[in-house]
């Protein structure tokens, strides 16, 4: 018996190991397999995003960061991810009516680097969330609208270039000034908590993993 349950463990490992390797290497056809695999298996979408496919995400970026990799590969990546994330939807939507709550993402006004934004797209998904992704360089009045438009708790800001953090700081200023009813949260590279406590932000995410413990704390406020 013992022997049996060790084999299932290991072949979800396996599975998510695949899921990793299909994103960092941009192989549409594992991601497709691996995704099928782990569906079959009944691993729940929060795994198979922040286990598998997520981890191998963040690897792309790091390495994309480094140098190791450029935008082609990241694109390639990106790619791959939605191919999974598609044989993924139906389970997603399935938990559609118990979604946790309705966040608005978007890289801010000025930048156009999306990699931890999809990441964390990706993750929040994953874990209960309706994300409604913006893209990159958003207006404050484009995350204000819609979150207007969706009934959206938070407002999700990434930057990933020193001069646009001032884009996050006009975020909250706009939030405020209309007294919109939304937490304002922000990440990347040049943020950090302490430039999030000074422009009075709700909250500040390092890693696409912290995004979700922050954003299950300040929905269920």
């Amino acid at each position: 018996m013992h022997g049996v349950i060790g084999e299932k463990k290991m072949s979800n490992e396996q599975i998510l190991a695949d899921l990793r390797t299909s994103i960092e290497t941009w192989d549409f056809k594992l991601a497709q397999s691996a995704t099928q695999a782990a569906i079959d298996a009944g691993m729940s979408v929060g795994e198979i995003i922040g286990g598998g496919l997520g981890k191998g995400m963040e690897v792309i970026g790091k390495r994309f960061n480094a140098a190791e990799v450029f935008l082609p590969q990241v694109v390639a990546a990106s790619k791959a991810m939605e191919v999974a994330l598609n044989l993924l939807k139906p389970l997603m939507e399935a938990g559609a009516g118990s979604m946790k709550g309705t966040i608005i993402f978007g890289t801010v006004e000025g930048d156009i680097h999306e990699i931890g934004k999809n990441v964390c797209c990706a993750m929040l998904r994953g874990a209960g969330y309706n994300v409604i992704d913006l893209g990159c360089d958003v207006t404050a009045q484009d995350f204000l609208d819609a979150a207007e438009e969706n009934n959206a708790q938070v407002m999700a800001g990434s930057a990933l270039m020193t001069t646009t953090l001032e884009s996050q700081r006009e975020l909250v200023e706009a939030r405020d000034e209309m007294e919109m009813d939304v937490k304002c949260i922000f990440g990347g590279a040049p943020c950090s908590q302490q430039f999030c406590d000074e422009i009075k932000a709700d909250g500040y995410s390092a890693t696409a993993n912290e995004i979700i413990g922050l954003c299950d704390k300040l929905c269920s406020q």
